[in-house]
């Protein structure tokens, strides 16, 4: 085999600005400019210790931030990325189902500093999730993927079309169907399906709108709202109503479900307007009154080495 070729992509280090064009700080805490700076601090020594180790590996590299990242990752053994949960999100909307992803959480929360600086702000940093390396164990678990010593799980994603027509995205975490402003009411029908049949009744909603979450994004917003952790490998799709206005008591049980991996829920758009949120905020599809959405997990799986935590007994 040949030299491994590898992609890093790195978080900016500009997310931790905390000072205006003027060069004026809009944060005038010294504790919370001092976290902020150690928190650039740490995540730019991370980048640099990950590229050292690569510097002394028998392999090709290149690296990248995120922010530049805009066409399909091709010709790559692996994909690292550097930064968060955030970060791997992206390079996830890159990428196949034959090229592996590992991601490295270069600035971990320190219990020690939430617990000193807790009651003044929040001290938390990055909780990488889906990250299972950090620069303690990065080599390591680097050497193992290059050695041939471990394989990657294979972690659903969600298939999204919209009146019949795919989107080229695949959501990771979750999707969010809404109305643009949050404190408007969001319009909508939906029903599960399975091989073009209904197999649910039609359950017609006002809410704020309806979240629809793969396992590796069910312990995110889905469960902060009252859903179920999913084990990571599972291929099961979990839905929840957010916030349902008096729901017929034959509905209210369906307000709240899953989407079997032969299932899929179509859904009805009754407002006037309405976006799709993909993994969060940064990618939109814009929908309108009249809309069909579709979504199942009929979506190329991701390839991922992910932390142990996650990996079933």
């Amino acid at each position: 085999m040949g030299r491994r070729r590898l992609l890093l992509l790195l978080k900016p280090l500009d997310v931790y600005s905390f000072h205006q064009s003027n060069g004026f700080s809009r944060v005038t805490n010294p504790k919370v400019l001092q976290y902020l700076d150690n928190r650039c601090k740490v995540h730019k020594d991370a980048i640099e210790f990950c590229q050292d180790i690569l510097r002394r590996k028998s392999v090709d590299w290149d690296a990248v931030f995120r922010c530049n990242l805009s066409q399909p990752i091709h010709n790559v053994d692996l994909v690292v990325t550097i930064g968060g949960d955030g970060t791997l999100l992206r390079a996830s909307h890159f990428l196949n189902d034959s090229i592996p992803l590992l991601g490295v959480n270069s600035d971990p929360t320190q219990p020690q500093e939430v617990q000193e600086f807790g009651n003044e702000f929040d001290a938390t940093r990055s909780s990488g999730y889906l990250c299972a390396a950090t620069v303690k164990n990065f080599e390591q678990i680097l050497n193992n993927i290059l050695e041939d010593r471990t394989a990657p799980s294979e972690v659903s994603r969600m298939s999204i079309r919209v009146n019949s027509i795919p989107l080229s995205t695949y959501a990771l975490n979750d999707v969010l169907i809404a109305d643009p402003c949050p404190a408007s009411v969001s319009r909508f029908s939906f029903r599960i399906r399975k091989d073009g049949q209904s197999s649910s009744s039609l359950v017609n909603c006002r809410s704020s709108g309806l979240r629809v979450s793969t396992a590796a994004g069910s312990t995110a917003a889905m469960l902060s709202a009252g859903g179920f952790a999913m084990p990571a490998l599972s291929k099961d799709l979990q839905y929840m109503v957010r916030e349902p206005i008096s729901p017929a008591a034959a509905s209210f049980g369906l307000m709240h479900g899953w989407i079997k991996p032969e299932q899929s829920m179509d859904i009805d758009w009754y407002t006037k307007e309405g976006l799709i949120y993909i993994d969060g905020s940064h990618i939109i599809h814009p929908v309108q009154h009249g809309d069909t959405i579709q979504v199942s997990s009929q979506a190329p799986i991701l390839k991922i080495f992910l932390p142990h935590h996650l990996l079933p007994e």
